[in-house]
Order: C-alpha cells, then sequence, then structure tokens
C-alpha cells in the first residue's frame, strides 16, 4: 500500500528540473541597452561594431558590451539608462538611416540556459516599466496629399465636362487654384465643383490677364480630416502592434495630433519600433518596355510619362500610370514561392480591383512592377548636433511577367530575406498610416505602480506566504511540511511556464498566482483532515493515507473545474489585465492539481509507504485498539 512505481518518481523528478531551469531566468536581472536591425532583414556590415565603438568612444560614453544576436540585430549594452539615452541618438546618428536603433533591456540570462531556451518571463507596465513612444501625426501632409487628390479628380471631371482650363495647382497646403482663359469657363466650373466638392469654399478672381477660382477647405472639414487622420492611425498602429504579439500594450491619444504608445516586456525593440513608425505602402506600375532605360540613365532624358528607377542594380523605366494601390489590400501573409524563395501573398478589395483586373488583362506578357514607399525619419551630426529630418524613398521590389489576367489574390516574389516578407506582410495586412507618423519621443518609462507600491504589494504577498507556510508547518507537522514544499513547487511551476509561453506578467497575474496558492493549501488542507477523520474513525496509518488521498481526490478536482471554468469565461469575455489574470489562474489551476496531490503524494509514499507504520506526523495522537498499528501522533 502507498507505493509508487519508479516511473512516476523518475517523471515527478524531470517536472521538477525543467521547472526550476525554465524558472532560472527570472534570477539574473537585465542591462539597458540599445538594439540595432537592419531594416529589410540583411546582414549587418562586419565593420558595424567598430563604427559604433568608435562613435561612443568619441563621445566618451561606456558601454559594457557590443555583441551581434544574429546576423541582421546587434546589441549594445550599457550599466545605467542616461548613458542608454545618450548613446542611442550617437548611434543612429553614425551608422546612417538605414537601421533601427531602439532602446532594450537585456537579460543576463548565461547562454547555456539561453541554449535551452529558457528566457525570462516578461514583466507588464505596471511592475517592470516598458518603452514609451510618442509619435506626432503630420496632419498638414496628409492634407496636402487630399488636396493633391482632389486636383486630379476635378480636372478629370472638368475633361469629362468638356471644360477647358488653363492650369490647376495646389495653393497654401489646402487651397486650390484653377486658371482659365473664359470667364464663361471659370463660371461653368464653379457650378460643376460647387455641386461635386461641397467642402470647400470658392471665390473667382482675376489675375495675370487670366480668369481665376480658388477652392478652400472649410474650416469643419479641415477638423473632422485631421480627427479623422489620427484616429486612422490609433487603429493602424493597434492592428500592428497586436500583429507583433505585444501583450497588453497602451495606445491613446495625446493633444491634438500626437499618439503615446507604451510598450510591455518586448524583447525586439528595434523590430518594434520599425514596424510602429513606419509609413509604408507598395504601388503597383507597368514597366515602359519601348523605351531603353540604359539610355535614359546616361542622358538624364527620361520619357515623358515615366519615371527612372533601379532594379537589382540596374535602370528601369516605368510608366507614371498606377494600376493598384496598397490601399486596396486587405490580407497579406508571408510564404515561399515555387522555388523557395521568400513571398508575400497578397489578397485585394475594393473598387480598385476590377481596375486591377482589366488593365492587367490588356497587359499579358508585359512586365509589372511593385513600388516600395516609405516616408522615415533619420538622424545626422549637424554642427555636432544630432538633428532629425524626413525623407522619402521609392524602391523597385519586384518585377514580373503578367501571366494572366489578375484578381483578387496574387503573389510578389523574389524578396530579399523572409524576415523582409514577414514585415512588409504585416504593414500590408494592418494598413498604410493616413497620415506620417515621427517619433517625437522615446526613453524607458518606470513601473505605472510606482516602485514604492510593487514593494510593498510584493512584501504583503511574501509576509503572508509566511505565515500560511508556519500555519501548516505548526499544525500539520511533517504533512505540513510537505504541503510547503508543494507550494513553493507549485510557483516555480507557474513561473517556468509563463516563461516558456512568453506571456506577460502583471500585478493581476500576481493576484492569480497568490490565489491559486490558497488553493492549493486548501487541497492539502482536505487531504490532510481526510487523513486524520480516517485515524480517527480507527483505521492504520497505511489505510488512512491511502483512504485520504483517494476520497479527497474527487472534491479537489471538482472545486478546481468550477475554477476553470470562471477562467476560461473570463479569458473569452475580456481584455487587457483580465485576459492576463484569466491566463495565469488557469496554469496555476493546473500546476497546483499536479503538486498538491501527486507531489505530496509522492513524498508521503517515500516517506511512509511499504513499511510498518504506528504513528503519522500529522499533528494529532490517536490510540488505537488495533495493537499501535492506528496511532498517529504529532
Amino acid at each position: 500500500m502507498n507505493r509508487y512505481p519508479a516511473w512516476k518518481y523518475i517523471l515527478i523528478v524531470i517536472l521538477i528540473v525543467l521547472g526550476l531551469l525554465y524558472a532560472l531566468p527570472n534570477v539574473f536581472g537585465e542591462d539597458p541597452a540599445v538594439q540595432v536591425t537592419t531594416q529589410n532583414g540583411v546582414a549587418l556590415p562586419t565593420n558595424i561594431s567598430q563604427t559604433i565603438k568608435s562613435a561612443l568612444d568619441k563621445q566618451n560614453l561606456s558601454f559594457l558590451s557590443i555583441k551581434k544576436q544574429s546576423p541582421h540585430s546587434l546589441l549594445v549594452r550599457f550599466s545605467d539608462s542616461e548613458t542608454q539615452l545618450k548613446a542611442q541618438d550617437v548611434i543612429q546618428a553614425s551608422i546612417g538611416p538605414n537601421y533601427v536603433v531602439a532602446l532594450n533591456l537585456a537579460p543576463k540570462t548565461p547562454k547555456w540556459l539561453l541554449a535551452l531556451g529558457a528566457e525570462p518571463m516578461k514583466l507588464g507596465l505596471d511592475l517592470r516599466g516598458g518603452i514609451h513612444f510618442l509619435l506626432k501625426v503630420d496632419v498638414e501632409a496628409m492634407l496636402k496629399e487630399r488636396a493633391s487628390g482632389d486636383v486630379h479628380t476635378m480636372g478629370a471631371q472638368l475633361r469629362e465636362a468638356r471644360i477647358r482650363y488653363a492650369g490647376i495647382s495646389v495653393s497654401k497646403k489646402t487651397g486650390i487654384t484653377i486658371r482659365f482663359r473664359k470667364s464663361t469657363s471659370r463660371d461653368d466650373t464653379f457650378s460643376l465643383l460647387k455641386k461635386n466638392f461641397p467642402n470647400y469654399t470658392y471665390t473667382q478672381g482675376q489675375q495675370g490677364g487670366q480668369f481665376t477660382l480658388n477652392a478652400k477647405m472649410q474650416p469643419e472639414e479641415l477638423v473632422k480630416l485631421e480627427q479623422y487622420a489620427v484616429e486612422q492611425n490609433l487603429n493602424t498602429m493597434r492592428n500592428r502592434i497586436n500583429a507583433l504579439g505585444i501583450s497588453e500594450p497602451v495606445i491613446q491619444q495625446q493633444g491634438k495630433d500626437q499618439i503615446s504608445v507604451d510598450l510591455p516586456g518586448v524583447q525586439d525593440t528595434a523590430r518594434a519600433k520599425g514596424i510602429i513608425g513606419k509609413v509604408a505602402t507598395i504601388r503597383l506600375q507597368l514597366q515602359d518596355t519601348q523605351h531603353d532605360a540604359q539610355e535614359a540613365a546616361k542622358t538624364g532624358a527620361v520619357p515623358f510619362g515615366t519615371t527612372l528607377y533601379k532594379y537589382e542594380g540596374q535602370p528601369v523605366l516605368l510608366k507614371n500610370q498606377v494600376v493598384l494601390r496598397g490601399t486596396s489590400i486587405t490580407n497579406a501573409s508571408s510564404i515561399t514561392d515555387e522555388n523557395g524563395r521568400p513571398a508575400v501573398s497578397i489578397r485585394l478589395s475594393g473598387s480598385e480591383v476590377s481596375y486591377f483586373n482589366k488593365i492587367t488583362a490588356a497587359n499579358i506578357g508585359k512586365p509589372l512592377a511593385v513600388v516600395y514607399i516609405e516616408t522615415k525619419p533619420y538622424k545626422a551630426m549637424v554642427k555636432g548636433k544630432v538633428v532629425t529630418k524626413m525623407r522619402q524613398t521609392e524602391k523597385v521590389i519586384n518585377i514580373a511577367t503578367i501571366q494572366s489576367a489578375l484578381g483578387n489574390n496574387f503573389q510578389i516574389t523574389g524578396l530579399e530575406s523572409m524576415l523582409y516578407a514577414k514585415n512588409l506582410s504585416l504593414l500590408l495586412r494592418s494598413g498604410a498610416y493616413t497620415a506620417p507618423v515621427t517619433f517625437v519621443q522615446e526613453q524607458r518609462v518606470g513601473p505605472s505602480l510606482g516602485k514604492q507600491n510593487i514593494k510593498m504589494g510584493v512584501l504583503a504577498c511574501e509576509v503572508g506566504s509566511l505565515f500560511v507556510i508556519l500555519f501548516m508547518a505548526f499544525y500539520y507537522r511533517l504533512f505540513g511540511l510537505v504541503a510547503n514544499m508543494a507550494l513553493v513547487l507549485n510557483v516555480v511551476f507557474v513561473v517556468a511556464i509563463m516563461s516558456m509561453l512568453g506571456a506577460t506578467m502583471t500585478l493581476p497575474g500576481i493576484a492569480a498566482i497568490v490565489l491559486t496558492v490558497g488553493m492549493a493549501v486548501d487541497a492539502n488542507v482536505l487531504i490532510n483532515e481526510r487523513i486524520r477523520e480516517e485515524l480517527r474513525n480507527g483505521m492504520t496509518p497505511q489505510a488512512s493515507i491511502n483512504a485520504g488521498y483517494g476520497r479527497a481526490f474527487s472534491t479537489i478536482v471538482d472545486a478546481n473545474v468550477t475554477t476553470l471554468i470562471v477562467a476560461v469565461v473570463l479569458f473569452a469575455l475580456g481584455t487587457g489585465a483580465v485576459q492576463g489574470f484569466a491566463v495565469t489562474l488557469t496554469i496555476g489551476l493546473l500546476t497546483s492539481m499536479v503538486t498538491s496531490i501527486f507531489f505530496t503524494r509522492a513524498v508521503i509514499n517515500l516517506i511512509y509507504g511499504g513499511r510498518t507504520v504506528k504513528r503519522l506526523s500529522i499533528g494529532i495522537k490517536i490510540h488505537s485498539p488495533h495493537a499501535g498499528e492506528g496511532k498517529g501522533e504529532g
């Protein structure tokens, strides 16, 4: 009676070792660091470490180490946050705009643990803090782009109505000026545009012998567009951050045209920064095969209606007519093509799809190019100071021959790397920003609860646990000590599983751990009291142990299952911190079942099983009529 086979003990030992291994990284702490990555997933230059070292030495900024994490990522560690913040701008200015330089917290976990896949648990903003970004929405650029779009639409409508005009252009960001040679043309235009573009205020004039019609966007429309731009950018930013898998971020509007982003527990902050701040989209344009791109590159004489680009080091001419814009993309995913190379599968919807199908059907056998457009800030050293400037780049990332009329689905192939394909698909899937955004501020933020509050909360948990441990040891003696070992092991298992899953621990998560510890104690109390009851009824110690665990098992399972149902409902219906609480509670319930029942039973079997026992150290003294077999005392 009360014996476990050898394989059960071996399994329990393996679980304990694994739990300790994967919980251990949380002991070592973190270093302030700056992470450097390439934007397209290609390998870093071999001399980049020396370039960064020289720049930091020149500014008298000390660092702990400079090490490559991967072929496209590098980490510079520092001893304090102040040096980290100063070094970020220096590093960015020294290596140029083609790299993402982001603040980070680098764990001190030993290499042998990392080799086993053991990493520290992520902590939320309320416990650890995180990275804070403040981004400014460039509303003026969006309004100017809107006015430019209206210019093209107005011009098309005037041509359709056969109204002659001398010129049309954007004036003062949100204004449009149309010039005519005849006043009758101006009057006809006024009647047409007032009906089709009611959001503008129109004034007529005369300048340089020509008649003019000035259109200015109404103030209420400007306010509406500004708010729309910020709201749409907020939604796009949330989509991108969710796609990165960052738990419980805080994203909110701040002021009239700024967005505040707080990210907890981010390991790859460089990629997060690159994805969040990237203002990028794509255009599909037909290649001009009638003119010589090499000749145009040599002479600089680019044919009318085309633009000169470079693709794989060679000049190419693309027609200015846009076949498809990135705004029509509803879904994108990174894949590998039939040749095993990185690619992006794209799904379309919207009014442009029929036009895209019509154009590709009419140009079967001709090359179609994908142009990647990105507006990004870059830092440069000007007169010894780091300044931020904006620059728009256009790059041809793929040219393929149209094999058939393209519809809702197609692929972009021939990409540089799988990381590039993943980032591009994420950007296209989450949508383009309505207005460009730039980083105004980036810094590490402390725990939102405050260090003193966290310290007091942890102290309360420690004191409460200590009282529980002392009570169990005093009241149940040896059985209480075994239960205490199970409680400690339960916490180790929870931390280990949270670390393995990459889940984020917040204060509600700690509350869930405390709750599961309480339930684990309750389970051991049920078992111990059942054993004591069987002893009082005159059963032998061995039979009391067997009956105590056997009869308490169903009660413990019922209690845990009902709580587990509540946790599932909380996860399904809750958000943010509520979901974090539910995840931690679910893990804690499962681990407490293992430790409270199987682990304690294994230890008790080792101590008492397979031999004659006259008494149990469980806090009571029983005189049994069975010749001493029923004696159990504390």
